[in-house]
């Protein structure tokens, strides 16, 4: 029996583990993989942070390097294994959680390798960024090209020559599209026109002037998620890019054919393959059963606490407590109230026995 069993060993995993540790929470790690990388591990070979080094470490272990440096992909799976390796955090790994189940003294958490856990507290922290949100669109039974989530996209290597369309306009969308131009006709399409906000303002990183005038720390989750805004930071190469029609851009298509897209202009154009930018949705199946999310499937939650199941928490949601909660930056902040929660919860536990 455990105080907290920690679900995922990713960067709010890793952030949680940080701070249970400090506060003497009798704890353990349970990782699906066999790294403590998260995600970081199965994104793109280019991608790359849009903020600096100095703006992206954990607690208690700075990003190494230069600080003012955009750090690659693989630069932060090395660090978030080399953050693992310096606490030495209790981390179980080859145990995928399939199953909770509460119980009189807490819960009963179940993994796919047969090994029963119990414990008092659980932080659900396997994050958004594992279950592509996948639209469908009218036609898309039709379409005999290729598409795929950019979650699955690695290189530009296997689209030289092809004709593609990426749909998104946040960050991910950009950059793959960008790069992809190199080698192939691209079009970037989405809803609405894409929005850029300058990527060092006054010769300074944005996120140098969020940092000092604390804007993505206002614990206002409610208003980011009805605001759901993400501009693309861009220090001018991106926007360029685009007015140039490297890649080019349009409005969101009305429909799918069998070889390609209709545009809203009533223009056919063929297409080989289709990129999905669209994001992610957290809707984990170890807490089906549990009541955690509503009928729209969002979890239902406040500052990382559930609203619905005592005893479960959460770390690195998107927008769960700023705007920050779910990068690097932001999920030491959350993960320091989130223990503080459930060190009171532990002691409530405590003097009713």
């Amino acid at each position: 029996m455990f105080e907290t069993l920690v679900i995922g060993a990713g960067q709010a995993g890793l952030a949680a583990s940080y701070y249970l540790h400090r506060a003497g929470v009798d704890f353990a790690v349970l990782e699906a993989g066999n790294t403590p990388t998260g995600s970081w591990s199965q994104y793109y070979e280019s991608l790359q942070l849009f903020s600096p080094a100095r703006y992206s470490s954990l607690p208690g272990l700075p990003f190494p390097g230069p600080p003012d440096r955009y750090p690659h992909r693989d630069e932060v799976c090395a660090y978030l294994q080399s953050y693992a390796d310096h606490f030495q955090f209790p981390i179980h790994f080859h145990q995928e959680v399939t199953h909770i189940k509460p119980v009189e003294a807490g819960f009963q958490v179940l993994t796919r390798a047969g090994e029963p856990y119990q414990a008092r507290t659980i932080i659900a922290a396997t994050g958004p960024f594992r279950q592509p949100a996948l639209p469908v669109f009218p036609g898309q039974d039709t379409f005999g090209g290729q598409i795929l989530h950019s979650a699955t996209y690695r290189s530009p290597d296997h689209f030289a020559g092809q004709r593609v369309l990426v749909v998104g306009a946040g960050n991910s969308a950009v950059q793959i599209g960008v790069e992809l131009a190199q080698v192939a006709q691209v079009t970037l399409t989405s809803r609405g026109p894409i929005r850029f906000l300058p990527g060092r303002p006054l010769g300074r990183d944005v996120h140098f002037w969020l940092w000092l005038l604390g804007i993505d720390r206002f614990p206002l989750s409610a208003f980011w998620q009805r605001i759901k805004s993400n501009p693309v930071l861009d220090t001018g190469r991106y926007q360029s890019a685009i007015a140039a029609g490297t890649p080019s851009w349009r409005l969101l298509f009305e429909r799918l054919t069998s070889g390609g897209v209709i545009w809203t202009d009533g223009r056919e154009e063929p297409v080989d393959s289709i990129i999905l930018a669209t994001g992610y949705r957290f809707q984990p199946d170890y807490l089906t059963g549990l009541g955690a999310w509503d009928a729209e499937a969002q979890i239902l939650q406040q500052a990382g606490r559930s609203l619905t199941v005592p005893g479960l928490f959460y770390m690195g949601l998107s927008f769960q407590r700023t705007y920050a909660s779910a990068t690097l930056r932001g999920v030491g902040p959350d993960a320091m109230r989130v223990v503080r929660q459930i060190k009171h919860r532990l002691q409530t536990i405590r003097h009713r026995e």
